[in-house]
């Protein structure tokens, strides 16, 4: 970025108009003042950043650099709009493709900011930061004691990211937990494999979705045509896809993951702010599992693409969706490419179910509830594994044509992300091979509850 900035700065003055006109050609008068109006304003607010870049540029007790001032300023503008739209500067913006890729360097943590602090959404399986005991809801306040308070998520994240067999300490504050823990990690590359699969006795597959990157969509066909060629196709009772912890990602990778399992019929749809912007993605002939019962477990930290895959498969009664409400992310980011200064990640959208749900700070709810029993430990402890939700987030998305005193009572707070290491000890899935084998029902009142929403 150039370190010469020439702004365009003006005003209008001098407007004052006194009409009364009725017909066309006064209601265009009326429309141009009013854009006239509007214009002075925005021209006026550009005057003023103008006036406080210029005095921070020269009165500032140190030196400031242009770049990190314009940079600040757009994080600030950005940030301010909701949670999940924000800047990336060129760095950022390639960590972030690397990510997308299934392949990156660094700690195998999601994390985000909230109140001046990172907070885990969720450490991503089989890495360093799972390994060391990370937990989602965990806040990190320290990184080699260094405080994080005032770092830019960004900034934090660079922290956290560094050469393959380097060291780093986590300072954490975890609900529940006396005084604060200090974990430390070895970085490693991180090689994200978006789907695990193994087979639950002879009758059941299991398939693990961790996230939605490139590599998810190929991943998830060859775990079917594995456990088919594992069990006998013929012998398959069906299918648990879990999406628990799953913080979402890629919007396509969504899409056809859900069309993995459906013949036809709309998997979700995207509505902008105009009704022009709205896009539809429909799902084309094949079922790969050949219409076999599919449980799909989901948790407080199941967001976004999860929730579309969920959504989606619930809305057409193809699958039976298990555990507790998800985090309610139902909005859709843009990356939108800015050449060699990086790349803005925008709202842009809203997505909807098929039946045309929004599930922004609601979230999807299971048919068949079932919290995951909790260690004794932690029973006194339960917010200590409790996923806020985007409802709590500050800023969020508001749901759509709600009135103002309507949507606080409308939105829904997040669930436990809690889930048992011991497969034994997990509760929910063992609950949906029950289901499968036929040794448990749906409560049929509940399955005419979820079908009546």
């Amino acid at each position: 970025m150039r370190k010469n900035f020439l702004f365009f700065l003006g005003s209008l003055t001098g407007i004052g108009l006194t009409l009364l006109v009725t017909g066309p050609e006064g209601e265009h008068l009326i429309a141009r003042a009013k854009a006239a109006a509007g214009a002075a304003d925005t021209y006026s607010q550009l005057n003023l950043f103008g006036e406080v870049f210029e005095r921070v540029r020269s009165d500032y007790v140190e030196k400031p650099g242009d770049t990190n001032l314009i940079e600040g300023a757009i994080n600030g503008m950005v940030s301010s709009l909701d949670p999940h739209s924000r800047y990336m500067n060129d760095k950022a913006w390639r960590e972030m493709q690397e990510t997308t890729s299934g392949e990156f360097g660094g700690l195998g943590i999601e994390v985000t900011m909230e109140d001046g602090l990172v907070k885990v959404v969720a450490p991503i399986d089989d890495t360093p930061a799972a390994k060391a005991g990370v937990m989602s809801n965990d806040i990190i306040t320290h990184l080699d004691d260094e405080a994080v308070q005032g770092l830019t998520l960004n900034q934090a994240v660079d922290k956290m990211r560094g050469p393959v067999n380097t060291k780093i300490k986590l300072t954490i504050m975890r609900k529940g937990a006396d005084k604060a823990i200090d974990v430390t990690i070895v970085r490693d590359v991180i090689r994200v494999k978006s789907v695990r699969s193994h087979s639950e006795g002879e009758d059941v597959g299991y398939i693990r979705i961790t996230q939605f990157n490139e590599q998810t969509t190929d991943g998830l066909k060859q775990a079917i045509n594995d456990l088919n060629a594992q069990l006998g196709a013929d012998k398959v009772k069906g299918y648990v896809v879990d999406l628990r912890n799953n913080p979402g990602g890629l919007l396509d990778q969504a899409i056809s993951v859900s069309d993995t399992f459906l013949d036809k019929g709309e998997i979700v749809s995207t509505r902008g702010r105009n009704a022009e912007e709205t896009q539809r993605f429909n799902a084309r002939p094949g079922d790969m599992t050949k219409g076999k019962p599919v449980i799909v477990l989901i948790n407080g930290g199941s967001a976004s693409a999860s929730e579309i895959v969920a959504g989606a498969l619930q809305d057409h009664h193809r699958a039976t969706i298990l555990g507790t409400r998800s985090f309610g992310k139902g909005s859709v980011q843009t990356i939108i490419p800015l050449g060699s200064n990086g790349a803005l990640r925008l709202t842009t959208a809203r997505y909807y179910t098929p039946s045309g749900r929004s599930i922004q700070a609601k979230g999807i709810e299971p048919e068949v509830v079932v919290e995951e029993e909790l260690p004794d430990d932690l029973k006194k402890k339960a917010d200590e594994v409790s996923t806020r939700g985007e409802a709590n987030l500050r800023g969020h998305l508001k749901i759509e044509g709600a009135a103002e005193d309507e949507e606080a009572s409308e939105e829904e707070s997040g669930s436990s992300s809690y889930v048992a290491p011991e497969k034994e000890k997990d509760t929910q899935l063992n609950y949906a091979l029950d289901l499968l084998r036929g040794i448990k029902s749906v409560d049929t009142d509940t399955k005419k509850k979820a079908e009546a929403n």
